[in-house]
């Protein structure tokens, strides 16, 4: 194992146990889970895939983003909720509970991994503000029970690599300890209303 990889699993760890800490130390669920979606957007995925040929296009400009998508009560929508990067007008959007590709993960409740969404004839922009380049998403469990999904995005396209697909299911997993350890399933209805 090289110093270089040794050095990025130590960072890795370091960032878990502090979001982790602020995480448990937030006022709600939201606030809770907002912590991993902060730290998704901020933390993973290749820093220079801008930079990179075909990365960005015409006026392209980098940014990422996350959110958790929660399952509405009934299982008719998929709610964006915690998010990181999208436009306000966008908090707590819904969107039916087929679309896209966060649909495609209720359906399989596997991760999903698109280096490249130009790859993909079927991926739909969802954000309004631009179509990301490159995406992941990530089913939350809790006791065997799919209830939501961790998603990135980035604008320029090969910014998501296995690694960070690997790093972000840990998150996940995080992330649905904090939104059940603060009552996220009982307080979803409130937020969705918000």
């Amino acid at each position: 194992m090289s110093t270089e990889t040794i050095t990025t699993a130590a960072q890795a760890w370091d960032d878990f146990v502090r979001v982790m800490a602020d995480g448990l130390a937030a006022p709600g669920p939201e606030e809770a889970v907002r912590v991993v979606t902060d730290c998704v957007a901020t933390l993973l995925g290749d820093k220079t895939a801008h930079l990179k040929p075909g990365g960005l296009k015409g006026d392209e400009v980098q940014y990422s983003v996350s959110a958790t998508v929660m399952i509405a009560p009934g299982r008719t929508q998929n709610v964006f909720v915690a998010q990181s990067g999208f436009p306000p007008e966008q908090r707590h959007m819904k969107i039916e509970i087929e679309r896209g590709h966060p649909g495609r993960v209720v359906r399989e409740q596997e991760a999903l991994l698109l280096a490249n969404t130009d790859d993909y004839a079927d991926f739909q922009q969802i954000l309004k503000t631009s179509r990301m380049g490159s995406s992941m998403y990530v089913p939350m469990f809790w006791q065997g029970t799919m209830f939501g999904q961790l998603i990135a995005g980035s604008q320029a396209r090969y910014s998501y690599r296995p690694v960070d697909l690997e790093l972000m299911r840990r998150l996940a997993d995080l992330a649905s300890l904090l939104w059940h350890s603060h009552g996220g399933p009982e307080k979803l209805p409130q937020i969705i209303e918000s």
